[in-house]
């Protein structure tokens, strides 16, 4: 790994606007509401994160009015770019979407409902201590982690949606990850034969990423084709899916990720496929630099089901910035 100073993703507007979206929204909320919505920034359950449907802890939408429904939106649009926003609006829309689709096929086996997204911010959203927040639910889970001025952590960042394209009905045509298919299928397909040998990590596309919703990434082997290996078209190719992951974030957050990124060195960064090279077939990759690492897989549903993750190797949730700071505080 390549030793880098730590980039402080010093963002004071976009925390200003992230602090101010978080305090008007808990100030919706009645003393019932809130007590399911906040936790101690210290709790353990600010990891407990996932992407599957399943029962959360938090405040769902479906238990919103229309006040504390329009300030959790804001809360989102505050912390994500435009780009950003239209993917997660469109995620969480696209439950009744699946829902039509399965109970057509006869395969519905799970509540699929756009309000079973869940709401919790852990610590007071103030300029002193640490805060944090957290939307999730099926295929999503945004984690953000505050200190002061700075955005201290974006990760685990993840999206995901089946159908990957909707091939019947109403929204026929409809992709709300496109980019992240198609520019990391066109990378492989753009690799000539030795740099496709090195990238082709596995035959077969595994089932799942392999960091499910692992606490913190355990993922050493560097497998694939660095980009000191591609010429400039594909690096330009490699560095325009990075940014498909980054750019879901405000620009303040985008800009500083991307130096800290090139401080790395963008010759450090790895790319390994597995799987079929064509759409409909299921395939898998991943990008991995010294500090972030992104899966993508899309195996499920006759492959057209993504999921999609961005990492940050060692300080997702905050963990390594925030423990450099109460060591020098203490």
């Amino acid at each position: 790994m390549v030793a880098t100073e730590k980039i402080r993703i010093r963002a004071p507007k976009t925390v200003a606007a992230m602090r101010e979206a978080a305090r008007l929204f808990l100030n919706t909320l009645d003393t019932k509401r809130r007590e399911r919505a906040m936790y101690s920034f210290d709790s353990c359950e600010r990891q407990n994160w996932h992407y599957v449907p399943k029962t959360r802890n938090g405040l769902p939408r479906c238990d919103m009015n229309d006040v504390q429904l329009a300030a959790s939106e804001s809360l989102i649009r505050a912390s994500v770019s435009e780009a950003g926003a239209t993917k997660v609006m469109a995620i969480m829309a696209n439950e009744a979407i699946l829902e039509s689709i399965e109970a057509a096929n006869g395969t519905l086996w799970h509540d699929r409902d756009p309000n079973l997204y869940f709401f919790t911010v852990f610590g007071e959203p103030d300029d002193g201590d640490p805060w944090a927040w957290r939307v999730e639910g099926h295929h999503l889970s945004l984690n953000y982690t505050v200190f002061g001025d700075e955005v201290v952590a974006v990760t685990p960042s993840f999206l995901g949606c089946n159908r990957a394209e909707v091939l019947h009905g109403t929204h026929k045509g409809q992709r709300i990850l496109p980019d992240e298919e198609n520019l990391g299928r066109a990378l492989f397909t753009a690799l000539k034969d030795g740099q496709r040998d090195r990238a082709l990590i596995y035959p077969v596309a595994p089932r799942e990423f392999f960091t499910r919703a692992s606490r913190k990434v355990e993922i050493n082997a560097r497998l694939g084709c660095a980009a000191a290996l591609m010429n400039a078209d594909q690096r330009d190719c490699l560095m325009r899916l990075v940014k498909v992951y980054l750019d879901r974030k405000p620009k303040e957050v985008v800009n500083q990720a991307l130096r800290r990124i090139e401080a790395s060195g963008i010759d450090n960064i790895v790319f390994g496929w597995a799987g079929s090279e064509h759409r409909f077939q299921p395939h898998y990759y991943r990008l991995q630099g010294p500090e972030f690492f992104v899966e993508y897989d899309n195996t499920q549903d006759s492959a057209n089901h993504i999921h999609s993750v961005w990492r940050d190797v060692e300080n997702d949730f905050g963990f390594d910035i925030l423990r450099d700071h109460y060591v020098r505080a203490h």
